[in-house]
């Protein structure tokens, strides 16, 4: 299917591995024209080369002042995916003050400013995209992670507000919610912790006992970086059009709502 995203520049955060390297390898070979961006120059630019992307952005999105490099360095956007972000796993008596601060300013704070950046320019060219990567635990948190699920909520908040801010600019702003998804360290943990959970020895029984351990859900697996990046594709181009302020979930049915 042909996207009709050749023309639009994309910056993709956080996309020297992982996501966010499945992100911007679709939106790629759907002919957009891609800025990497990641703190690591070397991985950046070798998945740069290696999908062809226009440009590299190196730097720390937790700083105004690599805030400001990667703006430079990635010129005019049509599509931002907010997608850098980290994840801790202390729980409530070990999330300190200072832990809830450094992973907000990471995953919230950071993506405003990419928006304050690069959306002006979208608006005043009458067309753009925004859309983070959000969580379901955003909207159902467990007992652990309290401050990473609290940065998924606001991520998503901050997508509805900027949308209704957006009316009738051209430009969108959505959400893309994954489960959990098989990127290469959560692969290595599940191997390395099979053994003492019983999982079994192959593959297929591994992924299949840690999913109905930890993210039980409909399809019986974890996600793949492939998909979530389709459900970006489709936003960034111009079939979504008519999706504003939305929450796509990719998480194979974890998160249970009739709407």
């Amino acid at each position: 299917m042909e996207l009709n995203l050749k023309g639009k520049r994309a910056l993709v955060t956080g996309s020297s591995s992982g996501l966010g390297e499945a992100i911007a390898r679709l939106l790629a070979a759907e002919g957009a024209e891609v800025v990497v961006h990641g703190r690591d120059e070397v991985r950046a630019k070798a998945v740069a080369a290696d999908i062809g992307a226009v440009a590299v952005a190196i730097g720390d999105l937790a700083t105004d002042a690599g805030a400001d490099a990667i703006a430079e360095a990635a010129g005019e956007i049509d599509v931002l995916v907010n997608n850098a972000g980290v994840y801790g796993h202390e729980g409530w008596e070990d999330a300190t003050p200072d832990v809830w601060r450094d992973i907000y300013e990471t995953n919230v704070v950071s993506a405003v400013r990419m928006i304050q950046r690069f959306v002006p320019g979208m608006r005043a060219r009458g067309w753009g995209r925004v859309i983070q990567i959000g969580g379901g635990l955003g909207s159902q948190p467990i007992p652990v992670q309290p401050h990473y699920s609290a940065t998924l909520a606001a991520r998503h908040s901050l997508a509805v507000s900027l949308a209704r801010e957006l009316k009738e600019t051209g430009v969108t702003s959505n959400v893309v919610s994954p489960g959990a998804i098989m990127v290469d360290s959560v692969r290595e943990w599940l191997t390395s912790h099979a053994p003492a959970n019983g999982w079994g020895e192959r593959w297929e029984d591994v992924e299949r006992n840690a999913a109905r351990d930890f993210v039980p859900n409909d399809i019986g697996r974890f996600g793949r970086p492939e998909e979530i990046a389709g459900a970006v594709a489709y936003l960034a181009s111009p079939y979504g059009d008519y999706v504003s302020g939305a929450t796509i979930r990719v998480d194979g049915g974890t998160v249970k709502s009739v709407i």
